[in-house]
Formats: structure tokens, sequence, C-alpha cells
């Protein structure tokens, strides 16, 4: 895997530990909000909908709090009006960062993204500066212990119009697809039975930067104190770095 990929499933699995914990309960209910208002209340009609609950419920939510989120959303409830936005820049050595935010005040998230970048030894760009070093994927990750096997699965996501399955991690299949096939290749997965423990966008990077030593460091500190923002849903970056230097951070 690339360092951009180690950080992505590094990342989910210190999500597990903040959902244990109640700390994933913000995001995941913003996106709910947001999910509900674009797309409306039903999840069995509203593909990011259903990805936002499924992400609650495995983050052990009290269905109250889901219900009271799309609630918000719909409009049956009072609630803060979320803001969706991208940001663009560089981190350490030019890397390549996008940031996207679920807000109530742009103007105050776009300052404190501006003070994180800079603390890290980046700096926020212009919008567009990278998004052409991207590609929107669909990622969905699914467990290995007491799912099916290798052969199997790539049987049934290929099939359903996946793009690749990535076999590296030692706890989790990876199963990439194209941006608007992501819900149908999850879908078939839930048809054959399989688990899923998530299904998200990613961004792929077409380039990578070999970062070490104090760079690589103040990198990872950048992408975690990304992760911390309450604003912030997902940050993608095109770093390549050591896997015992991103698992020690």
């Amino acid at each position: 895997m690339s360092g951009h990929s180690k950080w992505s499933t590094i990342k989910h699995k210190k999500a597990r530990e903040d959902a244990k914990r109640g700390k994933a309960f913000t995001k995941i209910i913003r996106e709910i909000t947001v999910a509900a208002r674009e797309g409306g209340g039903d999840p069995e009609s509203n593909p990011r909908l259903r990805a936002a609950v499924q992400a609650a419920k495995a983050a052990n939510m009290p269905a109250d709090n889901i219900k009271r989120a799309v609630q918000r959303g719909t409009g049956e409830l009072p609630g803060v009006t979320y803001e969706e936005a991208s940001y663009e820049g560089y981190g350490p050595g030019g890397v390549a960062v996008m940031v996207e935010v679920l807000t109530d005040n742009r103007n105050r998230t776009t300052a404190e993204l501006r003070h994180l970048f800079s603390k890290h030894g980046g700096n926020l760009g212009e919008n567009g500066c990278v998004a052409w070093v991207f590609t929107r994927k669909g990622l969905i990750l699914v467990p290995r212990e007491g799912g099916p096997s290798e052969d199997e699965l790539m049987e049934i996501v290929l099939e359903a119009g996946a793009e690749d399955l990535d076999t590296d991690d030692e706890e989790l299949f990876r199963i990439y697809t194209a941006s608007d096939e992501l819900h149908q290749v999850k879908d078939a997965l839930e048809r054959a039975g399989v688990e899923t423990e998530s299904a998200q966008f990613d961004m792929e990077p077409s380039t990578t930067v070999r970062l070490e030593g104090k760079q690589a460091l103040q990198m990872v500190k950048l992408m975690n104190a990304f992760d911390d923002h309450d604003d912030v849903q997902d940050v993608w970056a095109n770093f390549d770095i050591d896997e015992e230097v991103l698992a020690s951070a």
C-alpha cells in the first residue's frame, strides 16, 4: 500500500477507538443531518444517509440521536444549518492536501484551518491548487474475521462493478470502486450477506511525495490535527511515509 493508503487504514482503526468513546458522534450527526437535508429522510432511497446511519450504528450511537439528526435535516426539528466546503493546501515538503468540512461558520473554520496548516509546516492554498492530483473513488472496508475468503469476495465485488480488491492489510479487505459505483457494490455485498465496516468516498492521488524525518512527523501531526477538528469530515494527502512512523503517531 502507498503511504496514503496506509494512513487511510490507520485512521479507520483509530476511528473505531474514537467511536467507543463517543468522540465520533459530532461528525456523524452532522453528516446525517446534511445527508437528510440533501436527499430526504428515508435511508432506503438516500444512499448517503444510509451510509451515515450505518456509521452511526457502528459507533453505537443511540437510535434516538440518529432519529433527531435525521429530523433536523428534514426540517421536522429545529437545528443548526451546516454548509459543505472544501479546502486545499500544502503540507510539509509540498504534499498536496484536501480537506472536506461541514461547518456552521465558514469564516471561523477557514481561519482555524489556515492556522493548523501554518502551525505544522504547511499553508492553505486557493481552490483548485491541488485538486488535480486526486481522483474521487469509492472505498469499502470488509473485516477479514468471520467474513468470506479472498476468492469469494473477489467474485462478488468484481461482478458488482468494483475496480480492485486490496488484500495487503491483515485485518481488512479494501474494495475500490468508481465513485458512482460505491453504493451499488455495497448493496451487492449486503445481498450476499457480507458485513461491511464502512463505505465512503476516498481521494486517490496520482502521484505521491516521499517524506522522512522531521517533515514526516510534521505531516502526521497535521493530519491528526485535522482529524481532531470537529468541522473536518475527511482529509486526504499524497504523502508517502514509512508505516512505522504513521503507526507511532
